[in-house]
């Protein structure tokens, strides 16, 4: 019996840490679709740090089961935070706004922040009331709620986001992504390192 503890000790001990660790620091996910390319990869596998800090242009996961209404329970989605809670956005003459003040895209191509940005909307300039009159969802919202995020895909063009659904609750993230060491430099910039750019 003695024997048996053991070594059943240390594997409950090295179990209950690493339940530790992925509930409450840190795990890793695996990117699944094309809405964040060229940052991110279908199948590339990513950090998502649970206790960061989330910002503008942080890129985040969350469960989209609960903003998406195509989505099923289970679903996490991998999207850039465009606007905070209280944030204007708006989107015009092919740049977009926060708050009046122009977002720096550095990340994605010219393509995507002009024409790709404007499918979604349905519309070349557009705000979060008529984004969500013209997709129907939301009553009009002149802001981003308390509690809630605003949402984009890096590849505009295709992307399921909140131009679409609407916002994200704070409760639904389960962290903000990070690219790890073996990633690409450019990825790594884009990812990890656009906060500063806002």
């Amino acid at each position: 019996m003695k024997s048996i503890l053991s070594w059943v000790v240390p594997i409950l001990i090295g179990l209950a840490i690493a339940l530790l660790v992925r509930s409450y620091l840190f795990e890793i996910v695996r990117v699944d679709g094309t809405s964040m390319e060229p940052n991110l990869v279908n199948n590339e596998r990513v950090f998502v740090l649970k206790q960061e800090k989330i910002k503008h242009l942080s890129v985040i996961v969350f469960d989209a089961y609960g903003a998406d209404p195509q989505a099923t329970p289970g679903t996490e989605y991998v999207k850039r935070v465009i606007g905070m809670p209280g944030d204007k956005i708006s989107y015009k003459n092919g740049n977009l706004y926060v708050n009046n003040k122009l977002v720096p895209q550095k990340f994605i191509s010219a393509h995507e922040r002009t024409t790709g940005t404007e499918i979604g909307a349905e519309a070349t300039d557009w705000n979060l009331a008529s984004v969500a009159k013209a997709r129907g969802w939301g009553n009009k919202p002149e802001k981003v709620p308390a509690g809630e995020y605003f949402v984009l895909g890096d590849h505009r063009t295709v992307s399921n986001d909140s131009r679409y659904w609407g916002f994200v609750k704070k409760s639904e993230v389960m962290g903000v992504v990070k690219v790890p060491f073996w990633g690409s430099t450019a990825a790594k910039k884009n990812v990890n390192d656009r906060t500063s750019d806002y």
